[in-house]
């Protein structure tokens, strides 16, 4: 009989043990984080400068809950990069199911936001709190991203909480997390945020 377990409750270990997935050694592993990227217009630097002073007005008094979260800072990013339009379709609170080898164990779990094409997976952690840091749902995106059996080329995530956000790779069994980018450093990271958004979002229409 085969055993279920939440997806955020996994952890790397166990998913290095099933699926053999690993930190990848190589420097040229998530170029697309290097590679050059479209200037954002004015406009686009003041409305996200825009959805920093609202995320800092809100967090005057924490906590900051889920779905804040997705209305302030991540449905407007969405917006922005143009995946509310085709070829993009975003499905909310989609199920995913992960077989793994020992005993049947089945990871069972609900992605928050989907970037459909199956390749760009953006997951608002579960914590329903935005000091839930988001290196501890890393194991979780992984695991979603592993679901994707049917896609061979690289699959991308998001983890954010709307503080910090973590870009992640996957290939085959390595991946590669980007560094993190927080609203709490002085300049406004959502600019760089946006435009790896942009950019993978071109990556996965190719």
């Amino acid at each position: 009989m085969s055993q279920a377990i939440a997806a955020k409750d996994v952890t790397l270990k166990e998913l290095k043990q099933n699926f053999g997935i690993q930190m990848s050694q190589s420097p040229a592993f998530f170029t697309e984080l290097s590679e050059a990227f479209t200037l954002l217009s004015e406009e686009e630097r003041h409305l996200l400068d825009r959805v920093k002073a609202n995320f800092q007005e809100l967090m005057e008094e924490p906590p900051m809950l889920e779905n804040n979260v997705k209305m302030v800072v991540l449905e407007p990013l969405l917006d922005l990069a143009g995946f509310y339009h085709k070829p993009f379709r975003i499905e909310t609170e989609t199920s995913v199911a992960l077989e793994m080898k020992d005993e049947g164990t089945i990871i069972r779990g609900r992605i928050d936001v989907l970037v459909v094409k199956n390749k760009l997976w953006l997951l608002v952690i579960e914590s329903k709190r935005s000091d839930f840091a988001v290196t501890r749902a890393i194991p979780q995106a992984l695991a979603y991203m592993l679901s994707n059996s049917e896609i061979v080329q690289p699959t991308f995530g998001m983890i954010t909480n709307g503080n910090e956000f973590l870009f992640l790779k996957t290939s085959q069994n390595d991946y590669e997390n980007s560094r993190l980018f927080s609203l709490v450093n002085p300049n406004n990271e959502l600019y760089e945020v946006l435009q790896i958004l942009k950019h993978l979002g071109s990556k996965i229409c190719t």
